[in-house]
């Protein structure tokens, strides 16, 4: 066991897993340990995730405690797969980083759908909005967001061009995000990318009440190569991550399509942005 080891939220729960197994049968960790070759020490590190639960540990267990073979087949597989993930890490065999390459999924896309829950999208962000948005923030984050806007607006003259359907709640539009002349040239600039014919805004109303993926904003990515698999997007400041799994991403893009259904269309949604820039 590496001296820094850190257990992972699946390794911890794994060791759960295996505490809970020992309580029901009533067995001390010395009498666990006794029937299974174990010293009550090592038990107690494993249900603790204080080190590793080895995958032959986790089927020794199972067998000693007469755990159905389901249910200690599906714990081994677990341990299986945080074994795999921790070799990897200690490997250093993967160093990539989502956040850093997602422009270039987006310069690779046709179709971006984005849904935001505070923010105007990345990809309509003006400089100084942006700048606004990240000025207490990380200011490698602020040259992403460059670099996304820069994605979209080089691919106009595409013969391909990039389609973008972007939704968000009424609620964006007045948070007024760098003072009011920052958020106003920024409402015109969303106007006005709203004309454009690969492009479509929409707003969710407040009057809607809740709505789905309420609190989880997310993109999703669509590709024109049959071999290339829609891609979702979620970032945090802390850092991003793709989903690629098809049964993820069209939940994503089900999500979305009855967001679109519920906001307001796009000629209504521009009178409501040109009503929030009027405001200011």
């Amino acid at each position: 066991m590496p001296k820094d080891f850190r257990a992972t939220a699946l390794e911890r729960a794994i060791g759960r897993q295996l505490a809970g197994w020992r309580a029901e049968r009533e067995l001390s960790l010395a009498e666990a340990g006794q029937r299974v070759g174990f010293s009550g020490a090592k038990l107690s590190m494993m249900e603790n995730a204080v080190q590793p639960s080895a995958p032959v540990d986790v089927m020794a267990l199972g067998y000693v405690y007469k755990v159905p073979t389901p249910e200690w087949q599906a714990v081994v597989l677990r341990a299986q797969y945080a074994e795999q993930v921790r070799t990897r890490a200690l490997n250093n065999a993967v160093n990539f980083d989502p956040a850093a390459d997602f422009a270039n999924l987006v310069f690779e896309a046709t179709l971006l759908r984005v849904f935001t829950t505070d923010l105007v999208p990345a990809v309509f962000q003006l400089p100084g909005y942006t700048n606004a948005v990240m000025q207490t923030d990380d200011p490698v984050r602020t040259a992403r967001f460059a670099m996304v806007r820069e994605a979209w607006s080089t691919r106009l003259g595409d013969k391909d061009p990039l389609a973008v359907e972007v939704v968000f709640p009424e609620a964006v539009l007045w948070q007024v995000v760098g003072g009011p002349r920052v958020m106003k040239a920024q409402l015109l600039h969303l106007m006005e990318v709203s004309e454009h014919p690969t492009v479509s805004v929409q707003v969710v109303p407040r009057s809607v009440g809740a709505y789905p993926a309420m609190g989880s904003p997310f993109t999703l990515l669509g590709f024109p190569h049959r071999q290339h698999n829609d891609v979702a997007y979620l970032e945090t400041f802390i850092r991003g991550e793709y989903v690629e799994e098809p049964g993820l991403t069209e939940q994503c893009a089900q999500r979305f399509t009855s967001l679109r259904e519920l906001a307001l269309g796009t000629g209504e949604s521009l009178e409501l942005i040109a009503e929030a820039a009027a405001e200011l």
